[in-house]
């Protein structure tokens, strides 16, 4: 698989390929208050990924990236071996999906797609689904491979803000970036990182689904003869990878997420 996202037609033709797996990575709530009108439901076989279980327990900051060894236990519970496609999708359309997609490259994975659309387009086509229930799979044997070029931390943050040798991309929305409107987390201030721009998560979709190619191409126009890696933030990384993902449909350039994003650096330099 070299795709980075697929639609439901191709998921629906591709169904009884013994290596594929199907994630369910929609989450109970979200920071940006935004609710499904698919619920209780999940797409035939998918499996719950659950990003607290793929999330470091042990960080002060929310949805950082697992150990090694804990992103092995977890997808080993849920029966991923080092063959399995998988298809990632999540009850919004295109919000949490992108994020376990971005985790399973960064551990060496390949053979991971975006589904466009998400459960809505899918139960949209009238394709099977099935109500949400708890189920134990055979144990899988993924290991993996971490790309540490893919994630990037506050002290590479803080000296980029200088050399500017990698270009800062900011998805949180206009207002946020600007300082105007408030954080979710109230005790976090507005603002943004010096020498980052911002493109809005919320620009490179269409109801839920990924923009046309010559959309996106209007909207990485400016980034066309950019050529230093691009590093992808938001506010704790999650739609940081929707916009990497739009990103990967366009350009060419070596790309990574801020893990810590704007909860990190707020909290580390909150002047």
């Amino acid at each position: 698989m070299h795709n980075t996202i697929v639609t439901s037609q191709w998921l629906k033709d591709n169904f009884n390929n013994p290596n594929l797996i199907i994630l369910d990575a929609s989450q109970d709530s979200n920071k940006a208050g935004l609710v499904s009108d698919v619920t209780s439901i999940q797409i035939k076989n998918a499996r719950p990924i659950n990003l607290k279980a793929f999330s470091n327990s042990n960080s002060r900051f929310p949805n950082t990236f697992p150990s090694i060894q804990q992103f092995e236990t977890e997808c080993q519970k849920l029966g991923i071996n080092n063959s399995s496609i998988i298809v990632v999708y999540d009850n919004l359309g295109i919000y949490t999906s992108p994020r376990v997609w971005w985790m399973f490259k960064t551990m060496g994975h390949q053979h991971i797609a975006v589904l466009d659309g998400g459960l809505p387009d899918w139960a949209n086509n009238g394709f099977e689904t099935e109500t949400i229930t708890k189920k134990d799979y055979k144990t899988g044997a993924f290991k993996a491979t971490l790309n540490p070029e893919m994630i990037k931390d506050f002290k590479f943050i803080k000296d980029n803000t200088i050399t500017q040798n990698s270009l800062l991309i900011d998805a949180r929305s206009s207002g946020r970036f600007k300082g105007l409107a408030p954080e979710p987390r109230k005790e976090l201030k507005s603002g943004h990182i010096p020498n980052s721009i911002n493109i809005p998560f919320e620009d490179v979709l269409d109801n839920g689904k990924l923009k046309s190619k010559n959309e996106l191409n209007s909207i990485f126009k400016s980034l066309k003869t950019e050529n230093r890696p691009l590093v992808f933030s938001c506010g704790s990384g999650i739609t940081a990878c929707i916009v990497l993902l739009a990103s990967e449909k366009i350009l060419n350039n070596k790309t990574s997420v801020y893990d810590g994003s704007w909860t990190e650096w707020a909290t580390l330099e909150p002047q």
